[in-house]
């Protein structure tokens, strides 16, 4: 029992390192894909840190500036994740717009450098979250950030357990995707059901689908133009469910 207690404190610590900048304390588990049965909860986690901090410039600005909730609300983000996903949609865009073979896509999604795509793909979405942000905090609804992070986190989830690993060497989420399979999906899917439905009943499941199915469409573009996923394109597709759940939340509060 203890040695089991023991994995799946690794398994947690594992996920918080790898999602955040929190210096949670203890040791990483051997196999790394069993912190994705964690990926919901820290998503929960990193989804109440981001929207307390929101409110909390929200009421130090009297509650009158919502733009500055919102600013707060997408920085916040961006600094509990080291902007690691918004790195891995500016990656991938660059490989979409170079209209390259899986080879090249590849290869550039492994290059450092930011190209004129992955540039406006940055700004497309930074601009849209804030959008979106500031009028969910005008109709007093920025608690679905909470919704946004759980429900990118489990697509993440789906992602990797869905689909096999791209390139032919090794590379930063391979661990991760090489050891998941459907125990993974479901209990992530599951988790964020449960986790979604508690807070937002009946619209969260709906929210949770969306997301959902943004992520198999994605997938499916994955797998036909790079036969698997890399660590970037899981990036890409959190970010992209985020910003899909959030955008939704502003028809479904």
């Amino acid at each position: 029992m203890k040695r089991i207690r023991g994995a799946f404190q690794a398994a947690l610590v594992t996920a918080f390192r790898t999602l955040t900048i929190l210096p949670v304390p203890g040791r990483e588990a051997e196999s790394m894909a069993s912190a994705l049965f964690w990926f919901p909860v820290v998503g929960l986690t990193m989804g109440w840190i981001v929207y307390g901090f929101a409110g909390a410039v929200d009421w130090a600005a009297s509650q009158k500036w919502p733009e500055a909730a919102a600013f707060a609300a997408l920085g916040g983000g961006v600094l509990l994740t080291r902007g690691l996903h918004l790195d891995g949609l500016s990656d991938w865009a660059d490989s979409f717009g170079s209209l390259g073979d899986r080879e090249r896509m590849l290869k550039i999604m492994k290059d450092s450098r930011v190209g004129v795509f992955g540039v406006l793909a940055l700004i497309s979405l930074c601009l849209g979250k804030w959008i979106v942000l500031v009028r969910l905090w005008q109709l007093r609804a920025g608690i679905w950030i909470v919704a946004a992070y759980v429900a990118s986190r489990a697509a993440q989830v789906e992602l990797a357990a869905g689909l096999p690993y791209a390139r032919l060497e090794g590379g930063t989420a391979r661990g991760f995707v090489e050891g998941a399979g459907l125990g993974q999906r479901i209990v992530s899917l599951g988790g964020a059901a449960v986790i979604l439905y508690a807070l937002f009943a009946f619209k969260g499941l709906e929210s949770l689908a969306l997301g959902v199915l943004v992520c198999e469409l994605f997938g499916l573009w994955c797998m036909k133009r790079l036969g698997g996923v890399t660590g970037d394109t899981l990036g890409a597709c959190s970010e992209l469910v985020e910003f899909t759940v959030l955008l939704a939340a502003v028809f479904l509060h």
